[in-house]
């Protein structure tokens, strides 16, 4: 039994000591294994720890297989900027561990403890705007493109230069500052860092309040962000409810997105009322110019002159002091004789006075100046109405699609610029006369217009210069009518030469008043103008070169200065005309030129447009 028992024992101490040598030999392999890998002696990993980004075969290998998964990961990603990422890597040591996480690049596959330095790309380090917005600091490294594909090269392509980054910066603190304010004031134990960004949020309220724009803002405003910053990034630290934060943010944003519409229409309405009304220093001269006609005595001498079919006669519709004397002064400084040129100006009562004394005082080499009030007036003329207020040229901006299946973002605005009712006066008021050339107060001389006397219309009425990409199918919807060539040219008022003759014997008057009588009843009286106009002088205009007006200066800004200084006249058509402040300031010097500022009136009312 003893020996039994002692042979039963045997075996099992045998077994427990197979098994204790292959849990050793298991330890052993599971030690060698990583071994390798630190070694390099793996063929698919390098001692460095970068994936080789190169083309393999097909057999499995794993560095093509990370090739493939960088390629899944980044399709925008351009071959040169992988190579100086890998050569870059390459250059790294295994002390590269120690680098904080927040500098790893996201995106790219990177072995265990292994970490890249940023790649800086001038290509895209400089992306600045939207995509600097949304992607925050990593816009300026390499790994833009990974995140946001080929919106980082079109922002480099359409990169501006941000203007007011410390308002912009400022106002953004003021943003979060306010969302997170309520929250951290319902916490007794904040009570000091509730005070703390009541008065950031007071101090930055206070100066944007002042500032509009970096120059504006105080020597100490780095002080006022930073301290801002500095409070932002304690509330931050505060353990909060995310809800609350989020409600007051959306309101925040609600209210911005409200006062941003409301200074929206208000800039819209203020806009329109500054370019549809005289500006405050010529609504000055204007009084200053009549009360001074009326406290001295003033003779005008008729001229004989007012009268001659053998002189040139030109006729501006104005309501505007200095803008009829810019016409005239640069239509005699560029005449070869002024002396046989005759200026009529009409306007009407309110600036009558003041026209009749600016001209009286001031000489333009020779040629005399009629200034009519035609409320006064009192042709022979069947519509009596039409004589109750001066009526200027009208403007209209139409809108149009640029092809059938153009999307209405894609429409083409055009800006033409035709007769009023005044206008349709000329015939009856100026009974003796034979021709005029019409100038409208916002044109400016150039170049010699004798030449439009010479001009041989056959038989046209008026002369006028031909806008061939608005045809008159394009404004079907505004004419409202089928009885009119589609393919005929619209034209542009500013310089306008008027046969009075062949206007009488076709009585053009007569059909433009049918026509706007009947437009009347359906549609505003401004749009039955613009249909009666161009349909009352359908086949009857003569086109002009257009190296005789050059129009559009009062509303693009894209005009090449070659054709401007070739052009004969400049119509400055539009809203933005050169004696308003919201004239395009690259082509005020064109109109100032001939503008003299010398004067008692012009200096005390601040007149210098």
């Amino acid at each position: 039994m003893k020996g039994g028992g002692g042979g039963g024992v045997a075996p099992a101490k045998r077994r427990w000591r197979g098994l204790a040598i292959g849990v050793l030999f298991l330890v052993f392999l599971s030690m060698l294994v990583p071994l390798g890998f630190l070694l390099g002696l793996h063929n698919g990993f390098h001692s460095t720890g970068i994936v080789p980004l190169q083309h393999t075969s097909p057999s499995g290998d794993p560095s093509s297989r990370v090739d493939n998964l960088v390629k899944k990961f980044g399709p925008t990603l351009s071959k040169d900027i992988l190579k100086g990422f890998v050569n870059e890597a390459k250059n790294e040591t295994s002390s590269t561990n120690s680098t904080p996480k927040s500098q790893q690049r996201k995106g790219i596959p990177v072995p265990p403890q292994v970490v890249m330095k940023p790649l800086i790309d001038k290509s895209i380090s400089r992306v600045s705007g939207k995509a600097g917005m949304r992607a925050g600091n990593d816009v300026n490294d390499g790994s833009c493109e990974l995140k946001y594909g080929s919106y980082c090269i079109w922002c480099e392509e359409n990169r501006e230069e941000m203007k007011d980054s410390t308002v912009k910066k400022l106002k953004d603190q003021l943003f979060v500052a306010r969302a997170y304010f309520p929250s951290i004031a319902k916490l007794p134990a904040q009570n000091r860092l509730s005070r703390e960004l009541r008065q950031n949020i007071q101090e930055l309220e206070r100066v944007l309040s002042e500032s509009t724009t970096d120059a504006d803002l105080p020597p100490e405003i780095q002080k006022k962000s930073s301290r801002m910053e500095a409070a932002i990034v304690k509330a931050k630290s505060v353990p909060l409810d995310c809800n609350n934060v989020d409600k007051k943010l959306r309101q925040i944003f609600d209210l911005t997105e409200d006062e941003a519409n409301f200074h929206m229409k208000q800039s819209a309405f203020l806009y329109q009322l500054a370019v549809q009304t005289m500006p405050k220093s010529l609504h000055c001269l204007s009084m200053r110019l009549t009360v001074e006609y009326f406290k001295d005595s003033f003779d005008e001498e008729l001229s004989e002159k007012y009268s001659d079919p053998s002189l040139q006669h030109y006729v501006i519709f104005s309501k505007n002091v200095i803008a009829s004397s810019v016409v005239i002064n640069s239509t005699v400084v560029h005449a070869r004789d002024s002396v046989n040129q005759v200026f009529h100006v009409l306007t009407d009562s309110e600036n009558y006075y003041a026209m009749k004394l600016w001209f009286l005082k001031n000489t333009f080499k020779g040629a005399v100046v009629q200034v009519l009030n035609i409320e006064h007036l009192n042709p022979d003329f069947y519509d009596k109405a039409t004589l109750s207020h001066l009526t200027l040229p009208l403007e209209f901006r139409v809108s149009f699609p640029s092809s059938d299946s153009a999307p209405a973002i894609h429409n083409r605005t055009e800006y033409l610029s035709i007769f009023s009712h005044s206008h349709y006066l000329l015939p009856e008021i100026f009974k003796n006369l034979e021709k005029v050339v019409v100038l409208d107060d916002d044109v400016v001389v150039q170049q010699d217009l004798s030449g439009l006397w010479n001009l041989d219309m056959g038989g046209k009425v008026t002369g006028a210069v031909q806008i061939c990409s608005v045809r008159l199918g394009q404004l079907q919807s505004y004419l409202r009518q089928s009885s009119f060539r589609k393919d005929s040219c619209s034209w542009m008022s500013g310089l306008n030469v008027v046969d009075l003759v062949k206007w009488r014997e076709l009585g053009v008057s007569e059909t433009y008043w049918k026509l706007v009588k009947e437009e009347q009843q359906v549609s505003m009286k401004e749009r039955s103008a613009l249909m009666a106009s161009l349909l009352t002088f359908q086949d009857l205009i003569y086109a002009l070169d257009g190296s005789w007006l050059l129009s559009d200066l009062g509303h693009d800004y894209e005009l090449n200065t070659e054709s401007i200084e070739r052009a004969a006249a400049l119509h400055y058509n539009g809203n933005m005309k050169p004696w308003l402040d919201l004239g395009i300031p690259k082509y005020k010097g064109y109109w100032k030129k001939f503008l003299n500022l010398e004067g008692q009136f012009l200096s005390e009312c601040n007149v210098n447009p």
